[in-house]
């Protein structure tokens, strides 16, 4: 973000994202018909266990159930064009999650670990969920004081740096196209892309 100019959040910069997007590791992933292709941003997924409102940071990780693997595929041309993230964040079948999920009691930390995105075998993202600019306990503790989170909800933590759209030129991925994201721990998230006409 510092790079492109962009002052970090103060606050958790916080979306929605319907649960008809959400698709299991191996699935499709179609193009919108007037998007150049997708963007790939490999996230860790907290699945929460138990009811959270106005949770301290302190007490904010005993409500998760477990951890996964997240692809927030992005349309950028509809995410950019206006101040609102959510025709954008939410592209048919645009939202990758698996391949498994791990509970904390296997991974009671989910900070320090590695998490890799690549396309087509290349990698694109190399990070660590412990770079984070907000915490997952800070995410759901932030959440939770106007939101109940209820079990199941899924809170996808951000991406590291290496998006296609920061790229010169911006690459995006198309018709052919394979994108993983592995997250130490969990495993490797798998999906194609292919076209879709209107």
């Amino acid at each position: 973000m510092r790079t492109g100019g962009i002052e970090l959040p103060k606050v958790p910069m916080i979306f929605g994202r319907w649960e008809s997007t959400l698709v299991v590791d191996g699935a499709p992933v179609p193009v919108p018909p007037n998007e150049p292709g997708l963007d790939w941003e490999g996230e860790l997924a907290a699945v929460i266990g138990t009811p959270a409102f106005g949770v301290a940071e302190s007490d904010a990780l005993r409500h998760v159930l477990g951890y996964t693997a997240f692809n927030d595929l992005s349309a950028r041309r509809k995410q950019l064009e206006t101040t609102q993230f959510t025709l954008g964040k939410n592209a048919d079948r645009s939202g990758p999650i698996g391949p498994v999920l791990v509970t904390t009691d296997e991974l009671p930390d989910p900070a320090g670990l590695s998490l890799r995105t690549r396309v087509n075998g290349e990698t694109v993202q190399d990070g660590n969920t412990g770079d984070m600019i907000h915490d997952l306990a800070r995410v759901i503790a932030y959440i939770s004081d106007t939101v109940t989170l209820l079990p199941g909800d899924v809170i996808a933590t951000g991406t590291p740096a290496g998006v296609g759209a920061s790229m010169d030129p911006p690459r995006f991925l198309t018709d052919g196209d394979v994108v993983e994201v592995e997250i130490e721990g969990i495993g490797v998230l798998r999906n194609p892309i292919v076209s879709r006409s209107p």
